[in-house]
This record gives structure tokens, sequence and C-alpha cells, in this order.
């Protein structure tokens, strides 16, 4: 079973849960997403598996989330797509797809809905 991580390596909170997939034997394949970014497709998909809109997986700290004006409560799920699709630092991380779903870690305990046991 494969495990994708979207994964940002200055990132603390993506750092512990890629040593919790690697300690746990699980096969992982690191994303770096900010290098490789999703496009607006992937974006949706993951969107689904997650089950949750663009605003739940939009970041605001770090990012060019007040200049691009994403807050506006007006932007359509389309819009916000795209501009995570453009800028990848809006994405939050980490994500991990995991072979039965797919969990955004925030809080990073929450690699353990996904982790293998």
């Amino acid at each position: 079973m494969t495990y994708v991580i979207w994964h940002k390596p200055t990132c603390s909170t993506s750092r512990f849960v890629l040593g919790a997939l690697r300690e746990a034997g699980a096969d992982v394949v690191v994303r770096d997403y900010v290098r490789d970014p999703p496009d607006a497709a992937e974006l949706r998909r993951v969107l689904g598996l997650l089950g949750m809109g663009p605003r739940g997986l939009l970041r605001r700290k770090g990012t060019p989330h007040d200049e691009l004006g994403l807050g506006d409560p007006d932007l359509s799920d389309e819009q916000l797509i795209a501009a995570m699709a453009a800028h990848p630092l809006l994405i939050e991380r980490p994500v991990v797809l995991a072979p039965e779903g797919a969990v955004l870690c925030r809080p990073k305990e929450r690699v353990f809905e996904v982790v293998p046991r």
C-alpha cells in the first residue's frame, strides 16, 4: 500500500507526519507540492477525497492569500482552486493520500487516522 504526502520540508508538522508514516513502515511517496504543484483537476479530486471545499484547504499564513484577496466570500470554488494551482503555497499541508482515503493532517496527529497499523 502506497501513501503519498504533499510535503514541505521546512514545515515541522509536515516532517512529523512523514516521520510517523515511515515509522509505521508505510511505503511513502514524498511530493514537494511547492516544486511539483497539483493542477486544478488534481486539486478538485483531492478535495473530493478529503470531503471539503477549497476554503478548507486554503492556507493564509506565509502565503499571498491576503494580497490576492482570497478572503472575499464572493469568490467561487473554481477561483480558489485556480489560485491554489497557480500559487501552491496557498495549499494547507500536509495532505496524506492513503489507500483508504485522504486526510489533511492539521492537527498533525490526524496522520494516525490513516497510518498503517
